[in-house]
């Protein structure tokens, strides 16, 4: 079972694992240390995840952190409001690792369901980055209606290019979200909303961790 970290702000569930099952778990990098890793959420602030919608888990092979969304909604058309088509979320978690190691995310999972409308369009982007280090390259999924599914978006970053945590420093890891809503060429009576979360809090984004050891220390 998942040890669950709440921040009485949003409820993030970050899972790692090889893909998006977490019953197939893959490698980056070196074996991941057996010692306690702890999360929690130092900031939240955005218009999707207001206070009291996120909390984090840690998976026990620690492979992975989980962020589920419960409140991280963009829509567009009907009674919408034109600050409704763009949600966006921003959290910065304190991560500590087991002494001698650290840690990249190689591969980010992001999950959600959305209904759109003919000629409407959804679009999901992020980005992440080390406290005091350059943000990574923000990249997006765009989804076009009539759409009413289940949608899955995969960001991977090749082993060369991991950026990893500084070793020996405890630095903010933040993860910036944003989802849109597009229904200017749709109905406008229409309602189309893409959202990262689900009725059932059920729906996660997964973070892959890629370990390193750290240097020993001269």
């Amino acid at each position: 079972m998942l040890s669950t970290l709440s921040a009485g702000a949003a409820v993030a569930s970050l899972l790692l694992a090889g893909s998006a099952s977490p019953t197939t778990p893959a490698r980056f990098g070196d074996e991941p240390p057996t010692g306690k890793i702890t999360i929690t959420v130092a900031t939240v602030n955005g218009s999707g995840c207001r206070p009291g919608s996120a909390a984090v888990a840690i998976a026990p092979d620690n492979t992975a952190f989980t962020v589920t969304y419960s409140e991280y909604l963009a829509q567009a058309g009907g009674s919408s409001q034109p600050t409704d088509a763009r949600k966006n979320c921003q959290i910065a978690l304190n991560v500590h690792v087991p002494q001698g190691f650290t840690y990249a995310i190689a591969r980010a999972d992001y999950r959600g369901y959305a209904s759109l409308a003919p000629g409407a369009k959804g679009l999901e982007q992020a980005n992440y980055y080390f406290q005091g280090q350059q943000q990574t390259a923000r990249k997006s999924h765009t989804f076009a209606g009539p759409y009413d599914n289940n949608w899955q978006s995969s960001d991977e970053t090749d082993i060369d290019a991991l950026v990893y945590a500084p070793c020996g420093e405890e630095r903010y890891f933040n993860i910036n979200t944003e989802l849109r809503v597009d229904g200017k060429s749709a109905d406008p009576k229409a309602t189309s909303f893409m959202a990262m979360d689900s009725t059932d809090g059920s729906i996660n984004t997964l973070y892959h961790f890629a370990w390193k050891q750290c240097p020993p220390r001269g």
